[in-house]
Formats: structure tokens, sequence, C-alpha cells
């Protein structure tokens, strides 16, 4: 019961750290471009991930499983962080994040289409259902309500949205071809990106415009979205006999979100975000049962 009680607090300090992610998004861009923010909070996710390894003892690792899988760490890493952060800030500059985060919630289903395309995966009536409840809430929460009109607030910014949630299924789809420590994998995938995010942004950006509080906003950003938190979440899965249980606490995160943005920033939430989000997460409960209920069954 102790174990399992741990494995709770800290799945749920993990939520509600990323129940704050969209808030810092938007206070963050308001000082720096996607790319800086990008780099910036990549390096600050980068040291706080070695410092894991530091406390572990497991820095020797990384260079001997750079050299063994250079080709795969450097596709990783140019996806995530790089191009994927970049679509993604890029995403929430163009569109409220009111709006940005739910359809960000999407990225499940994009993965079950890509696991079926890419993997050979079956994809079950049900899955479809849940597509089908996913994307009719995406056109709920990008169009304000009127569907039929097709009329988005920015069709750029909805579309990489949408693209960001392929991009980040795409990752997780390679990540299941090398089964390396998630921590050593997430570090090598952002040493190697660093690089790349440094010069391009002191190509195309001009550093001496940041004020301190983007360096602090962006801080906050590297450190809850990518780095402290992925750590929490991965303890409490380690720690937990009850993974449907924990999982389940996810679900949370975007309506605590929507309910920081309006209190902290002023964002207005549309009654048809909330009911466009209800469909996501409705039918990413879907897709959840399925599973849950096969594996049952095999037992």
């Amino acid at each position: 019961m102790a174990t399992e009680r741990k494995a709770f607090l800290l799945a749920l300090a993990a939520v509600l750290l990323w129940s704050t992610v969209a808030t810092a998004f938007k206070i963050t861009l308001s000082y720096m471009s996607p790319l800086q923010m990008v780099t910036a909070a990549s390096v600050v996710s980068w040291l706080f991930l070695m410092g894991i390894l530091v406390a572990q003892g497991r820095v020797g690792e990384l260079i001997p499983e750079l050299r063994r899988y250079r080709g795969y760490y450097l596709l990783l890493g140019l996806l995530n962080p790089l191009v994927y952060y970049l679509i993604l800030f890029e995403a929430y500059r163009l569109l409220p994040a009111s709006q940005a985060q739910p359809l960000n919630y999407t990225w499940a289903i994009a993965l079950t289409l890509m696991a079926g395309l890419f993997l050979g995966q079956t994809i079950r009536k049900r899955d479809w259902v849940a597509c089908a409840m996913g994307y009719l809430g995406v056109l709920f929460i990008a169009t304000q309500g009127d569907i039929f009109s097709l009329s988005f607030t920015s069709p750029l910014g909805v579309g990489l949205a949408l693209l960001s949630t392929f991009l980040w299924a795409g990752y997780w789809i390679l990540n299941t071809r090398h089964q390396a420590e998630p921590v050593l994998t997430l570090a090598l995938c952002f040493g190697v990106a660093i690089p790349f995010a440094l010069v391009a942004s002191f190509i195309w950006s001009d550093w001496s415009e940041v004020p301190w509080q983007g360096w602090v906003a962006v801080s906050y950003v590297g450190l809850f979205e990518m780095g402290l938190t992925f750590v929490l979440w991965l303890k409490a899965m380690k720690l937990t006999q009850n993974t449907a249980k924990i999982s389940n606490l996810i679900f949370i995160s975007p309506f605590i979100s929507l309910a920081l943005l309006a209190l902290i920033i002023g964002e207005v939430i549309h009654p048809s975000t909330i009911f466009g989000l209800l469909l996501i997460i409705a039918g990413l409960v879907i897709q959840q049962w399925r599973r849950r209920t096969r594996v049952a069954g095999e037992g």
C-alpha cells in the first residue's frame, strides 16, 4: 500500500506539472521565438537529465551507446526535441493555447494510425470509432463549434498542432525499435539536437533581446515539460502494480490546463473547446478500455 501510494503521488505530481505547461508555453512565447524556446528549453532539460545520470553513475554509458547507434540517435534527436517542439511551439504561437493544448492530446490516436501503417498492427473497429470521435472533437475546437463552416482560427496553426501529434507518435514508434533505458535515450536525443538548435538560433534570432522573464519561463518549460516530469512519471510507472489506475490520471490534465489558462493569462475558454475535448478524451478512453478488456480476457 505504501508503494502504491507513492506511485500515485508521483504520477499526480507529474500530471499537475504537465497541466501548467500550456500556460508556460504561452508566457515564454511572449519573450522568445519558437526556435529560441526549443534551444534554451532543450539545454535546461539536457542538463537536468545529465544530472540524473551522474547521480546514477551512468554517464559512462552515453558515448558507447551513441557510437553504437549514431544514425539512430541522430534521427531520433532531430525528430524530438528539435522538429517536434519547433512545430508544436509554432502552433502555440499561432493558436490560443486553449485550442492548441487539446489538439495535442490526439497524439495517441495518431499513434494508433501510424502503428497500423508502419508496424502492421491491426486497427480494430473501436480504434476507428475513437479516431472519429477524436477528430470530430478537433473540428469542434478548431472551428469554435461552427463545424459546417470549416472556418478555422488559424488553419496553419491547426495543421501544425495535428502534425506535431504524428511526429510525436513517430518518435515513440522509432523507440519501439530500440529498447534502451528511457532517461539515457532522452539525454542522448537532447545532446544530439542541441548543437543544431544552437547554430540555427544564432543565425536566425537575436538572443540579446530576451529579458530575464523569458529565461525564467523557458527554464520552467525545460525542467517541467521535458525533464523532471518525465522522470516522475517513469518512476510512478515502475512502482505501481496498477498501471491503468495511474494512467487514468492523465485525463484530468487538459481540464486543469484550461482552468489555468483562463485564470493566469485570461484566455476565453469556449464551450466548444470543452465539448471537443470531451470527445477527444472519450475516444482515448475507448482505446484504453479495449486494450484493458483484451488483457483481462487473456488472463
